[in-house]
């Protein structure tokens, strides 16, 4: 336990959970799509739903899908400054099968066209998980620095991927794979001990086999 584990993050309230925690979760979405959102269904479930109007929930997630942090004083008057960048966005509800109550399902299309579906649980005093990333189930906090690698399920993807890292000098914290079933698409999820960079995710995608590469360094 830290110090920040007693007081709570630095962040513009009123809520860790309904408000820091929404911020990050839309700025991880944003970081995962990997370019300008245009246009953004937000989806709420359980107590973000319920309460998460009065909290600025709503606010917090477009906030972060602009690229704000929790600490952003701007985070209040986040709708007027996504019209203005010309960024699209509705709120409606949802009821998601083992979810957390604080959770969010977020689909962007980028300014490219690129598309990404991800839900995102705020777990409390400003943390938060990724919890299912277009469909395929995972986990992890974005509390460090993290490669989203989505493959064919084909065997060389994972030595690859580890290859790469140890050449580049990167330390792996952990490593999960998650797979919709034999012989489909896979994710990898790879938490690391140093910041990635774009020169690495290029490097991944050079094989035939990575269908797509993101990084969170927040």
């Amino acid at each position: 336990m830290n110090i920040f584990d007693l007081i709570g993050p630095i962040m513009v309230g009123p809520s860790s959970s309904h408000t820091a925690g929404a911020a990050r979760i839309g700025l991880v979405a944003r970081t995962m799509l990997g370019e300008k959102p245009v246009k953004a269904e937000i989806l709420l479930h359980g107590s973000f739903a319920a309460t998460g109007k009065g909290h600025g929930t709503d606010r917090a997630l477009v906030a972060g899908l602009l690229g704000m942090k929790p600490d952003d004083l701007r985070i209040p008057d986040s709708f007027r400054f996504a019209r203005e960048e010309g960024l699209e966005f509705s709120f409606g509800e949802v009821k998601l099968d083992e979810a957390h109550p604080n959770s969010a399902l977020l689909r962007l299309t980028g300014e490219t066209g690129k598309t990404l579906e991800m839900i995102g649980a705020s777990v409390g005093g400003g943390k938060i998980e990724v919890r299912e990333i277009n469909g395929l189930k995972l986990r992890f906090t974005a509390e460090y620095p993290t490669l989203i690698i989505q493959n064919h399920d084909n065997p060389g993807s994972i030595a690859w991927v580890s290859k790469l890292l140890a050449d580049e000098n990167v330390n792996i914290g952990t490593f999960q794979v998650t797979r919709s079933s034999r012989g489909k698409d896979a994710i990898m999820v790879i938490e690391c001990d140093s910041r990635i960079t774009d020169d690495l995710v290029e490097k991944i995608m050079q094989n035939p086999d990575i269908i797509s590469a993101g990084k969170v360094n927040l």
